[in-house]
């Protein structure tokens, strides 16, 4: 074995570096936070083949003086922890080893001026060693450029992908960060063009509607929710942010943007109470759309457990879970039976389509379709169809008794309207205020069993134990029964009874009553990885949710039944009371609306 020895500068740089600066986007991701922590109001950033070539980032913040940019490139300096308590971190960059990370891999060059000072400096790093020491013209703030990365490290350029694919990533680090800070503006170039560009000043909703998507303005309910007293001694949780409803969804998971504290995070314990609060509301490869805002007193969250700072770890991971399923669950309630109406193009296109009769049936088009030599044949026919029609009423009684019919309430302070006919015998058409509501009553019906059956305590009496005659011994590994064994005071309440029984192994003597029929060994080991992955008892829950979506779906009305005007009007005015009606167990919509001015302009009106 060769001796032990200190590595060099250099190489130790270069090590760093690979742990920093993975990708231009991990370079741009530094530069941008350094900028964000400077105090910048404005931030913009120019990219040249997808940031291989060029990475510049301009901020107007504080700055920094000749002898404060020789600090900065040098390893672990940085002016972000005043003390030695790096719990206490409240800044997104603190490890100081981005700036001579990068300038070990790249050209850097970097140009200051602070606030209120006369002149800046400027200060240039080619791949670790200074080439550059000189007054600089700019005005008060930093411009910092990274040029031909990685150009002196063949090995790990040639792992990089695409410009396109490395741009993509830069701008989705760049949207990431510009959806925590409203209140600065931000700009991203890309060969000359315009890219991004919000302002500075924007509120929360409208900085993650335009960055996220345009829809949520609409479809998205605004999330304020707060979990205890704010103060140093922590124990309290924040949530804001907008939450798409469970009918605007995406087919990937790419649209849902986390932050602890400002920072980006894409943490297991988030996505899976996200997944939790959506559950019975998405179909299992849906996605909800949302930006999420976690703010927790920063001795209780953990950042520093990753060098890119995406990943954290919680104090009390069971606290903020529960904080987050609970919080979304209420905001989703709270929007009753709202339901993203986005029709779908090729439905509307299909509105437009001229309607062609059935073969040998008369059209108006063939009472006219006549020579244009002759006239007076044209209007003779159809004069002749007229005064036939005209005779025919003429010869019915003057005074005739019109059989009774229950005239139909006012179309009026109802959302969802009043049912005027059923098509199919599926979907009821209602007439609204301001427009026509479709229902379909299936799927309407299924969520109001379901929302029934929760409120009259159902779940209560589905969590009762079922004792098993015969213990089943389930096996598992030794650190899934000490899993097991921390929650089995909660999963007890869910009716599922649990000893340990020995190193390796549960004993299990009753499940809950609604799973009676399941099999009692892979109940308990989907629970265990669930606890691994998670480490909640949400999959049980889920598994009981499923029993009552499944009974609501079989005990709701029918597609194919014929429904009176009285119970379609009844089941409307239930949706209207009922939260969540928008949406069937299943994710999908429960009605859709076309409103009058869409009705317009299908004929042309507007």
């Amino acid at each position: 074995m060769p001796a032990i020895r200190r590595l060099p500068e250099h190489l130790v740089n270069r090590i760093a570096a690979g742990e920093v600066v993975e990708r231009p986007a991990s370079a741009l991701k530094e530069l941008v936070e350094n900028a964000i922590d400077s105090g910048a109001r404005q931030i913009t950033v120019r990219v040249s083949a997808g940031g291989l070539d060029m990475i510049e980032v301009s901020d107007d913040g504080c700055g920094m003086t000749p002898d404060e940019m020789a600090l900065a490139l040098e390893r672990h300096a940085t002016s972000k922890l005043p003390d030695e308590h790096i719990e206490q971190v409240v800044t997104l960059g603190f490890r100081g080893e981005a700036l001579p990370s990068i300038g070990s891999v790249a050209r850097l060059t970097i140009e200051s001026r602070p606030q209120g000072s006369g002149e800046g400096w400027k200060r240039v790093v080619d791949h670790g060693a200074l080439v550059a020491d000189e007054p600089a013209a700019l005005p008060p703030g930093t411009r910092v450029r990274v040029e031909s990365l990685f150009a002196r490290v063949p090995a790990r350029r040639k792992f990089l992908r695409t410009e396109r694919a490395e741009f993509a990533a830069c701008r989705d680090v760049l949207r990431r960060l510009a959806m925590a800070r409203p209140d600065i503006g931000f700009v991203l170039e890309s060969e000359g063009r315009r890219v991004l560009s919000v302002r500075a000043g924007e509120s929360l909703a409208e900085r993650v509607a335009q960055i996220v998507a345009r829809e949520l303005a609409d479809d998205g309910i605004a999330i304020e929710a707060q979990r205890g007293v704010i103060s140093p001694a922590g124990g309290w949780a924040r949530l804001t942010g907008v939450a798409g409803l469970p009918t605007f969804n995406r087919g990937v998971a790419d649209h849902q943007y986390l932050f602890v504290n400002g920072r980006p995070v894409k943490d297991r314990l988030l996505i899976g109470a996200v997944r939790g609060a959506y559950f019975d509301m998405l179909a299992r490869d849906r996605h909800a759309v949302l930006a999420l805002f976690l703010e927790v007193a920063p001795e209780e969250v953990d950042v520093n457990v990753h060098p890119a700072k995406t990943e954290v770890r919680f104090r009390d991971p069971a606290f903020i879970r529960g904080f987050l399923v609970g919080a979304l669950r209420h905001a989703l309630d709270s929007a009753g039976g709202r339901s993203a109406q986005t029709p779908a193009a090729p439905a509307m296109a299909r509105w437009q389509t001229e309607p062609v009769a059935p073969s040998g049936s008369p059209s108006l088009g063939a009472l006219f379709a006549r020579e244009h030599s002759a006239p007076q044949a044209r209007v003779s026919e159809a004069g002749r169809l007229w005064r036939s029609y005209e005779a025919d009423l003429m010869t019915q009684p003057a005074a005739r008794a019109e059989a009774a019919v229950e005239q139909a309430p006012a179309a009026v302070s109802y959302p969802l309207g009043v049912a005027r006919g059923q098509i199919s015998e599926t979907y009821i058409v209602a007439e609204a205020e301001d427009g026509l509501v479709i229902v379909d009553q299936h799927a309407a019906h299924e969520r109001l069993v379901m929302e029934r059956l929760r409120a009259a305590g159902a779940g209560d009496r589905l969590a009762s134990a079922q004792a098993l005659l015969m213990p089943e011994v389930v096996e598992l590994d030794e650190a899934d029964c000490d899993r097991l064994e921390e929650q089995a005071g909660k999963l007890a309440d869910y009716g599922l009874s649990l000893e340990r029984f020995g190193p390796s192994a549960v004993l299990v003597r009753s499940v809950p009553a609604a799973l009676a029929k399941s099999d009692p060994h892979a109940l308990v080991r989907d629970i265990a990885d669930d606890l691994a992955q998670n480490g909640d008892t949400l999959l049980l829950g889920e598994r009981l949710d499923h029993v009552l979506a499944t009974m609501a779906c079989h005990g709701s009305v029918r597609a194919g039944r014929s429904l009176s005007v009285a119970e379609m009007n009844a089941l409307l005015r239930e949706m209207e009371a009922t939260p969540r009606s928008g949406q069937c167990n299943h994710g999908r919509p429960t009605w859709v609306k076309l409103a009058h001015e869409d009705i317009e302009k299908l004929f042309g009106r507007k």
